[in-house]
């Protein structure tokens, strides 16, 4: 039975998803406990003991590594393991990201951070719920940890990262409403939108280069198809149809187009569809060889999406880059009093 490692604890304090990636890595201080296990899928073999950085004579080794790699790309195992034209970008990403925790860590150490060390009992007790029984939660310990105890510090060592980022980080990425409006009207124009049209469509295509009786074929299936959209009232209606006889790309999807911007509709089709209602039909198109029609399902003006409308992703994208800006900075900071070396 496969059981996912993560870190009750972080649960516990409700820790950001961003970062509870970090509970599925094993620190330095565990690894020196445990013999090597083969949890971590490999399309090749390596050696998990080698060392690639010291952090202030910390060593790092390419399982620490490995880990990480298959945090960021989780599909390893169905792959045998990360693919080799991605390989060096991600060995490089995951061993930043292994010297920064790295370094949190030792930070966090420095500083005496101290939090209520029920919460490793707790955390425990959380994933032992996964197991359905004592044995296999104490196999699976060993085969990950290689002692309870070491499990334990890998726990303390995980809630250490995440309480020092979530002071450094978290608590100062916060974006209020006046912030995101701040930003909103300091910069309107991005949140311009063209004019758009949302619509279904039903297509009769005639190959290329048809001869005469092809064309008067197609021409028939038009008008029928027609005469069979302009009988249906409904969204779904038009869809089903546009699924049974339709010739374009949309068919698999009722039809169905999404917002267009004008722009890029034709002229024809966007003479139809200014003249419409939403949920009527257009008549049939003819655009060269091709015939159309279409469903209306709204049309938007071309003006200003309202900052109600915009807020949640705004705040949300905001909170992102500042997070970046905030990881960085805390990591220059760090690099800054100590001894980072890549072997």
């Amino acid at each position: 039975m496969k059981y996912a490692v993560q870190s009750a604890a972080l649960v516990l304090i409700s820790v950001s998803a961003a970062f509870a990636q970090m509970a599925s890595h094993a620190p330095t201080a565990v690894a020196k406990e445990r013999t090597a296990t083969t949890s971590v899928p490999a399309a090749r073999p390596v050696d998990e003991t080698k060392p690639v950085a010291r952090v202030n004579g910390t060593v790092l080794t390419e399982r620490d590594l490995l880990r990480e790699m298959y945090t960021i790309f989780p599909y390893a195992a169905q792959h045998n393991g990360v693919p080799k034209k991605m390989e060096p970008e991600m060995r490089k990403g995951a061993l930043q990201m292994i010297v920064f925790e790295e370094l949190v860590y030792q930070e966090a150490v420095r500083r005496k951070i101290t939090f209520d060390p029920s919460i490793i009992s707790k955390g425990e007790a959380e994933m032992r719920k996964q197991f359905p029984s004592q044995q296999e939660f104490d196999a699976w310990i060993v085969a990950q940890f290689g002692s309870r105890q070491a499990m334990h510090e890998k726990m303390r060592r995980t809630m250490l990262v995440q309480i020092l980022l979530k002071k450094e980080v978290n608590d100062k990425s916060v974006v209020t409403d006046a912030q995101a409006k701040a930003f909103y009207e300091a910069n309107s124009k991005q949140f311009d939108r063209p004019e758009t049209f949302s619509i279904q469509t039903i297509s009769i295509i005639p190959p290329q280069g048809a001869n005469p009786e092809v064309k008067k074929e197609a021409d028939k299936r038009a008008h029928d198809a027609f005469k069979a959209a302009k009988a249906t009232k409904t969204y779904e209606e038009f869809g089903l149809l546009a699924e049974k006889v339709s010739d374009d790309d949309w068919h698999v999807k009722m039809g169905d187009r999404k917002a267009i911007d004008r722009a890029s509709l034709p002229p024809d089709v966007v003479k139809a569809a200014l003249v419409m209602k939403p949920g009527e039909v257009s008549d049939l198109i003819q655009i060269g060889p091709n015939y159309t029609m279409f469903r209306l399902n709204a049309h938007t003006p071309a003006g200003r999406t309202p900052f109600g409308e915009v807020k949640a992703k705004l705040q949300e994208d905001m909170k992102k880059a500042k997070t970046e800006q905030l990881r960085g900075s805390f990591d220059k900071q760090l690099r800054q009093s100590a001894k980072v070396e890549e072997l």
